[in-house]
């Protein structure tokens, strides 16, 4: 394989890399977005990205990348790049705001930096291959960054409308987020309804339906690793951290978040690295029921376990025992599992 050849699968695999980090991190907003035109949006760029990664995966095994000799030095480097990408790119702002049209418009401002990105990535790859005669890759390139483009402008087309949510909501005091109508409660109440049209099948054939619908991925926990690397001990939702016991600190873990157990994580491995403490934290490391679960209000969580499936109920519970063990969150599944 030529230099010139060489360079551009570089390129290549770091646009496959971004397209698969942007995979979760849409995955993500589309969980915490409600219904309506930007949710829309969001779940048509997700398969637009899909087909990105495809296309650019395709290109690559038609250069001969399996059979380059640099093959394990680059899938390396592109299963890192990919992870740092896909936590860099994340909704940050997924956990903060005081309320959730802010938490979506915080979203719409990363995913703005997310298809910026996007756009510079096939932006270089297209005069790269267009410098070295490789016109293919350079179609294929110009092609993806036009639909980067567009999903850029369109999400700055919703940022007023966004932030006039947020204007009613913590000005005007007239929210207008529901939980119950966000990605995430959509897949519960999915798992729901078609459990009960299988459920003259048989319980097997219902959880086979129901599984199908399972909680989108979430990223909390490799946001919380990274942000604990370069934290200090007054940022960990532990207070005086540092001049607890071990004893003292496991008696605290269950009360944080998945982000939090991942972050304390981190910062307990570059610093004392207590075998004790790090063994509870890994006993509580698990998925929230659905992305941002700690994040919400235990009013929010009532309106989407009202219509969720038995499985993801007791995902609930579950969860719930582990972690807050919040008695109006654990009587309302108790409620709702014994009306099924």
């Amino acid at each position: 394989m030529s230099k010139s050849e060489q360079k551009v699968v570089q390129y290549l695999t770091e646009a496959h890399a971004t397209e698969t980090g942007l995979v979760r991190v849409l995955q993500s907003q589309i969980a915490m977005t409600p219904s309506g035109p930007y949710r829309t949006g969001l779940e048509k760029h997700l398969g637009e990205t899909r087909s990105h990664a495809e296309r650019v995966q395709k290109r690559l095994a038609e250069l001969d990348h399996g059979s380059n000799p640099l093959k394990a030095g680059i899938g390396a480097v592109e299963g890192v790049f990919g992870q740092v990408l896909a936590v860099a790119k994340t909704p940050l702002d997924l956990v903060r705001g005081s309320g959730g049209e802010e938490k979506v418009l915080k979203n719409a401002k990363d995913a703005c930096a997310a298809e910026a990105l996007e756009v510079a990535t096939y932006t270089a790859l297209e005069r790269l291959a267009r410098s070295v005669g490789d016109d293919t890759t350079a179609d294929l390139a110009a092609s993806i960054r036009a639909d980067e483009q567009k999903m850029l402008e369109r999400i700055l087309r919703e940022i007023p409308k966004l932030t006039e949510a947020v204007v009613r909501a913590e000005v005007e005091g007239l929210p207008s987020y529901d939980a119950s109508k966000t990605g995430a409660a959509d897949a519960a109440r999915g798992a729901g309804e078609a459990a009960k049209q299988t459920a003259g099948s048989g319980a097997a054939g219902a959880k086979r339906t129901a599984r199908k619908a399972r909680k989108v991925p979430g990223v909390a926990q490799a946001e919380g690793q990274v942000k604990g690397a370069v934290a200090s001990a007054d940022d960990l939702a532990i207070a005086r951290y540092d001049k607890l016991t071990a004893e003292e600190i496991g008696d605290k873990l269950t009360e944080l978040s998945q982000i939090d157990l991942a972050k304390v994580d981190s910062y307990e491995r570059k610093n004392q690295d207590r075998t004790t403490v790090l063994s509870r934290i890994t006993s509580l490391r698990g998925d929230e029921p659905w992305p941002g679960y700690d994040e919400l209000s235990v009013a929010e969580i009532e309106s989407v376990i009202g219509s969720a499936d038995d499985d993801r109920i007791k995902e609930v519970r579950s969860y719930e025992r582990t972690h807050k063990n919040r008695a109006t969150v654990l009587k309302a599944a108790e409620r709702d599992l014994a009306k099924a």
